[in-house]
């Protein structure tokens, strides 16, 4: 029986989300999540089949949280389903390993069509939407990050000096010094300030919401 994990917090778009995966495997165990860490302590509780993963959660605003999944779980297939469809979004999402990207205004039918590609050991994103070997480039070395190192860059995003890192984390400031050295080379930057223009690459925006 296949075990897909949902992790959107919004219930009536998981409810939908529900739907369609109950369409493509029947007989799914289907567990939901409304947070990053919910859907992580899924994951690590046993063999899951697909995560259905949201852009925008309590504790996740981009595509740090797709990276992490990545790294700590790199048999399990990761589908973006989110809201924010833009190319650059889409084409970040591919780049760092999703197996699709859904966009949330698709119709039911639509996201049941991915679904099967997807359950049949396809991808599936935007036919329209192209890599640039830029994008593809920058996006492995942000995926060369480890976790430890993509947490130390976000606080370094944040302003924060190597003491408040070490003390945020509860390592040593030599410590911290090490992984900033390894993140410069990495990413290929000589300052603070050159590594945060890269971090921001991971940021993805809400669209907004325009009145009726």
């Amino acid at each position: 029986m296949a075990r897909i994990i949902i992790a959107d917090d919004h219930p009536l778009f998981r409810g939908a989300l529900c739907q369609a995966v109950q369409k493509v495997w029947p007989k799914a165990d289907i567990v939901e999540a409304e947070t990053v860490a919910q859907a992580n302590i899924a994951a690590a509780a046993g063999p899951a089949d697909l995560l259905l993963l949201d852009l925008h959660m309590k504790d996740s605003d981009g595509l740090t949280a797709l990276l992490d999944f990545r790294h700590e779980f790199p048999a399990l297939p990761v589908v973006v389903v989110s809201a924010s469809e833009e190319g650059r979004v889409v084409r970040a999402c591919q780049s760092l390993g999703a197996s699709g990207f859904i966009p949330k205004s698709v119709d039911l039918d639509v996201m049941r069509g991915a679904l099967s590609r997807i359950r049949d050991g396809d991808i599936w994103f935007d036919t329209d939407v192209t890599e640039s070997e830029d994008d593809t480039a920058l996006f492995d070395k942000l995926a060369s990050l480890t976790p430890a190192q993509r947490r130390i860059l976000n606080l370094v995003s944040q302003g924060m000096l190597n003491k408040q890192i070490a003390y945020q984390m509860e390592i040593s400031e030599a410590t911290v010094k090490a992984h900033i050295t390894a993140i410069f080379r990495k990413l290929d930057v000589i300052s603070r300030t050159q590594a945060v223009l890269v971090a921001k690459q991971l940021d993805v925006n809400l669209p907004e919401v325009k009145p009726a």
